[in-house]
């Protein structure tokens, strides 16, 4: 009998949540619901202070999900944020822990913009191709949680393997090491949740990954100033920043806001990369600047951060990434790749990878 996302339902409407005594599904605590064939993952979203309390929950929804046939079953604790109280009167607080390194992990080097749409995830794929071509042993964590689109530009599909249901394994391709939000979901998902739910899976992401010894471990962020971004520079030791905008004034004004957020968060900024840079047309050659050319440049001096590199608006490259071996991997040659390559290069000097 084939495992269905109803007979798993039914599974587990007969585990008791022990907070509200009725069962998981009528709690709502059962979120990211997925089955593929023999293979079912779904996360159970509690109060972080019960987390004791839900492990033999966790393990009895194991066991009745295997039990309908199923191979292989990962069921993850995810917490969200306790509700403030009624009486919003002070509570006394736990002492506030410091950053932490993530076991394994010499450095973190964040990947950022002010906006979307300015190339972030296509120049973090290939730079993260690049220094893995340096010989240095990179990972990649896919934190854009709204839109992951590490896997479809690394290539990488299936789903991670949790061998005890706590410890994610994550996957690789072309020398790096990626874990992603969109490897647990289906592609055409979305991923509806607020910002507790967030930090939550960006925690178990950094903490609950299996990333092994790692050189350098760059992080993909989605767009803007918020709950992820603040979520990594509070309870992790970040290395440094790139931040990636086109030359246009709407970007830089975001990438502006972008630094100013890293500086505030004690993260040191790196350096910018103008994506977008510059077009030569494939027949005639004329070159001509879309989106303007050299703000970044401009900005750079004025804030006195370094310029990293000018990345073309290259067909090249956007085929390459939507193909899944970035232009790194698929044209090392080609001149498109040299500006990722420059920057790997300029990191591994400074030793920050």
């Amino acid at each position: 009998m084939a495992v269905t996302r109803e007979s798993v339902l039914e599974a587990l409407k007969q585990i008791t949540d022990p907070v509200s005594g009725s069962d998981v599904v009528s709690a709502g605590i059962i979120r990211g619901l997925n089955v593929e064939g023999e293979t079912v993952r779904f996360v159970l979203e509690i109060d972080p202070a019960k987390s004791q309390a839900y492990e033999p929950v966790r393990d009895a929804a194991e066991a009745a999900v295997k039990a309908l046939g199923a191979s292989e079953v990962s069921a993850v604790l995810t917490a969200h944020s306790a509700k403030a109280p009624p009486d919003l009167k002070p509570q006394k607080k736990a002492e506030p822990q410091g950053p932490e390194r993530v076991p394994g992990v010499q450095h973190i080097i964040a990947i950022a913009s002010g906006k979307g749409g300015v190339g972030k995830s296509t120049v973090s794929a290939n730079l993260a191709c690049a220094l893995a071509a340096e010989g240095r042993r990179v990972g990649l964590l896919d934190a854009d949680v709204y839109g992951p689109s590490q896997p479809r530009m690394l290539g990488v599909s299936g789903r991670p393997a949790s061998p005890d249901g706590k410890t994610i394994l994550p996957m690789r391709n072309h020398g790096v090491t990626m874990m992603s939000i969109g490897l647990m979901t289906n592609e055409d998902q979305a991923v509806v949740w607020r910002g507790p739910m967030l930090m939550g899976a960006l925690q178990q992401m950094l903490m609950q990954v299996q990333w092994g010894a790692l050189d350098v471990l760059l992080v993909d962020l989605p767009p803007g100033t918020g709950d992820v971004q603040m979520t990594l520079a509070q309870k992790t030791v970040v290395d440094g920043a790139v931040i990636v905008s086109t030359p246009q004034d709407v970007a830089l004004l975001d990438a502006r806001k972008g630094i100013d957020m890293f500086n505030q968060l004690n993260v040191p900024v790196l350096g910018m990369i103008e994506n977008m840079s510059t077009h030569i047309c494939s027949s005639c050659g004329h070159e001509e600047h879309v989106f303007g050319h050299g703000g970044v440049k401009a900005e750079c001096d004025k804030l006195g951060v370094p310029l990293l590199a000018e990345v073309p608006l290259h067909i090249d490259i956007r085929m390459a990434s939507d193909g899944g071996a970035p232009i790194v991997v698929s044209k090392p040659d080609a001149p498109q790749s040299q500006a990722f390559r420059d920057i790997a290069k300029q990191m591994v000097a400074q030793g920050v990878a």
